[in-house]
């Protein structure tokens, strides 16, 4: 089973997650959000999993210009700002079948990495 890597090249977080997985040869499919977002259901599936609060980089430019530390949103709220503005979103996001990562945390991207092997 293939891992699926979203996010973008300029993101450092993405670049990281990149590389760490192609050290130890695990096959990526890399997404770039800014030519393809994802979709509020693909969101869904990490925020169900994670909480959609997790899903949102609150040290992004476009959260702090925005003021939405001061907004109080549920899950479905998030998740409509989320796939309307990608800029918001913890990158990278990363799942192999229904194992999930969100932002730079090797030891969850070791467990993608665990269960690729797993399935392959």
């Amino acid at each position: 089973m293939e891992v699926l890597l979203l996010g973008h090249p300029k993101s450092q977080a993405t670049r990281k997650a990149s590389r760490w997985f192609a050290e130890r040869r695990i096959d990526v499919h890399e997404r770039d959000l800014r030519k393809r977002p994802a979709s509020p259901k693909e969101l869904r599936r990490w925020a169900d999993r994670l909480g959609a609060e997790a899903l949102v980089d609150e040290a992004s430019k476009p959260f702090q210009d925005g003021g939405l530390a001061y907004l109080a949103l549920d899950d479905d709220g998030w998740l409509e700002r989320l796939a309307d503005d990608p800029r918001l979103l913890r990158l990278p996001l990363v799942r192999c079948g229904n194992v999930l990562a969100v932002g730079e945390d090797p030891e969850a991207w070791q467990a993608v990495a665990d269960a690729a092997h797993d399935a392959g």
